[in-house]
């Protein structure tokens, strides 16, 4: 429903005049989830996930807004219905969910920092997802439902209570922890994993000991 918009997002934000603004975003991006090569399993999803954070957070001159809201200002004139789309692009919500229920063409998902539950429409369910997965994924407002975006990253089952325990520690002695830092710390482990088959989940996703 909203692929076409996005193409034209991603499209306008890689254009030459955004260079230099896509490279620091990429070298920010990869610094703090690790970096990535090509023959690495989850090299597409990774990139996905990249595109992700530059069209929709990364702030770019010269008012420090993100190529999601300039590109809807420069589309002032287009048809009402496409500037709604580009609208939810600009309100995405970028977390880590816990997967609450599968249903036929909805999923339900609970964000693992506020414990709220929210409905994400989707006909096709993402490949290998089941109930009681936690995941990093972005949810894009499409008009009256939300959807998700292409990029997800999955960690396994064995790890869920070291990460809830560690989100519940935080909220109790660091209340103003960064989110989304914590989230790619997460993600710096699961691409640990994905490497290093020979150590345990629950080894590598130590928050009391320095593993990556």
């Amino acid at each position: 429903m909203y692929q076409h918009q996005l193409d034209a997002l991603i499209a306008f934000a890689s254009a030459d005049a955004y260079k230099d603004e896509l490279l620091k975003a990429k070298a920010h991006y990869f610094q703090k989830t690790g970096e990535i090569f090509e023959d690495d399993r989850s090299f597409e999803m990774r990139m996905a996930s990249f595109l992700d954070f530059y069209v929709f957070d990364w702030p770019i001159p010269p008012h420090q807004r993100t190529p999601a809201q300039v590109f809807l200002d420069q589309r002032s004139q287009a048809p009402d219905a496409e500037k709604e789309i580009l609208r939810g692009l600009t309100n995405t919500r970028h977390s880590l969910w816990e997967v609450r229920k599968l249903g036929k063409d909805q999923i339900r998902v609970r964000d693992l920092f506020d414990g709220k539950d929210v409905e994400v429409r989707e006909r096709r369910q993402p490949a290998g997802l089941h109930k009681g997965d936690y995941i990093e994924a972005r949810l894009i407002p499409v008009g009256e439902h939300l959807m998700f975006s292409q990029a997800f990253i999955y960690h396994p089952e064995d790890v869920r209570k070291n990460i809830a325990a560690e989100i519940k520690r935080l909220k109790k002695h660091e209340p103003a922890f960064d989110r989304r830092e914590f989230i790619w710390t997460l993600g710096k482990m699961r691409l640990k994993l994905e490497r290093y088959r020979n150590i345990s989940p629950v080894d590598i996703y130590s928050f009391d000991r320095k593993t990556i």
